[in-house]
């Protein structure tokens, strides 16, 4: 069914506003999956605070331009999937890697962060980065191994002076 011109207006408005707000993109092409699977795959979207839409390449691009996204303009070929995490800038990479693994039909073919184009066997720059409570539980391993390893000297000073004094 062909769209009008309110509708491809409505998507380009639609898609800019979470652009611009959006962490990271990840931009996919879906052929081959089956309807329960990018069911599944939207479902999973929600859940983590990822925008997913499949977008005509021509209102893709409309739609990026202004945005750190931009970049992304030139993989908008054939079908377009694209993904906005808009909690956590790993989280629509981490999603879809994870996708792709179980649908060998699905194809990440660009990521974007910071203005920055992100080659698609890259994926585990941001795939790979921690969450915002991963990174205080690391956080929180470090300071607590500095500390302990820092009382453990003052003990080891303590003992050695009480030596020295005996």
């Amino acid at each position: 069914m062909a769209l009008g011109l309110e509708d491809k207006k409505a998507i380009v408005a639609e898609v800019s506003e979470v652009a611009k707000t959006a962490l990271s993109a990840v931009v996919a092409d879906s052929r081959g999956v089956t309807v329960g699977s990018m069911t599944a795959l939207r479902k999973e979207a929600r859940e983590a605070g990822v925008y997913v839409r499949v977008v005509r390449n021509t209102l893709a691009r409309r739609a990026v331009e202004g945005t750190d996204f931009e970049c992304l303009a030139q993989s908008f070929v054939g079908p377009t999937l694209i993904a906005f995490s808009n909690e956590h800038p790993g989280a629509a990479a981490r999603l879809l890697k994870s996708f792709a693994k179980d649908n060998k039909e699905f194809e990440v073919k660009a990521l974007a962060f910071n203005g920055e184009l992100i080659p698609a066997g890259d994926i585990d720059r941001l795939a790979t980065l921690p969450t915002y409570d991963e990174a205080i539980a690391k956080l929180m391993s470090v300071i607590q191994g500095a500390t302990s390893k820092f009382v453990r000297t003052l003990a080891a000073v303590r003992d050695q002076k009480e030596q020295e004094a005996a």
